[in-house]
């Protein structure tokens, strides 16, 4: 069985949200793929640290990924605006495979249209959209909703990590 993880990248993720993560799973033995929209694509996150797409969004295959994770920061707001991501994002809760969210990638799971009645943290700046996309917020450092794993910020990363870990375990 693949050990693999899909990370969905673009301009300005939060830095510790997006290698903490990484590493965190490279330690457990997973191998990462960062996807953005073109592969070899470099970015930079809100703080200036550098990370490259492996992939390109349409080139995902997500029968090759036993889980998704979506680092928070402003890279969500442009990811969001993607189909094609949305796409990935409905194939990863179709098939119940454990998707990680933190601060604002609530805003990704929004814009893909699958939080309806489901149990959900995130940064409070984005509460009221995740309450208006039909979520029921948590102010708490992680919630787990089945599949879904989210988080609230940077300080809530390794009980976040531990969850979602504990998620691909199953």
């Amino acid at each position: 069985m693949s050990k693999s993880i899909l990370v969905l990248v673009h301009q300005h993720a939060e830095d510790l949200e997006l290698w903490y993560p990484i590493y965190r799973l490279q330690e457990e033995g997973y191998t990462v793929h960062m996807a953005g929209p073109r592969p070899d694509e470099q970015f930079k996150g809100k703080y200036g640290v550098p990370y490259v797409a492996d992939i390109s969004w349409d080139t995902v295959d997500v029968n090759e990924y036993v889980g998704l994770l979506i680092p928070g920061g402003w890279a969500p707001d442009a990811i969001r605006r993607y189909e094609v991501v949305k796409e990935i994002v409905r194939s990863f809760d179709a098939q119940e495979k454990p998707i990680g969210q933190i601060c604002h990638a609530g805003w990704v799971t929004i814009s893909a249209g699958i939080l309806k009645g489901r149990n959900v943290t995130s940064t409070p700046g984005i509460m009221d959209d995740m309450i208006n996309a039909g979520a029921i917020w948590h102010d708490q450092p992680v919630v787990v909703d089945g599949h879904i794993i989210s988080s609230r910020k940077p300080g809530d990363l390794p009980v976040y990590m531990k969850a979602y870990i504990s998620a691909l375990n199953k």
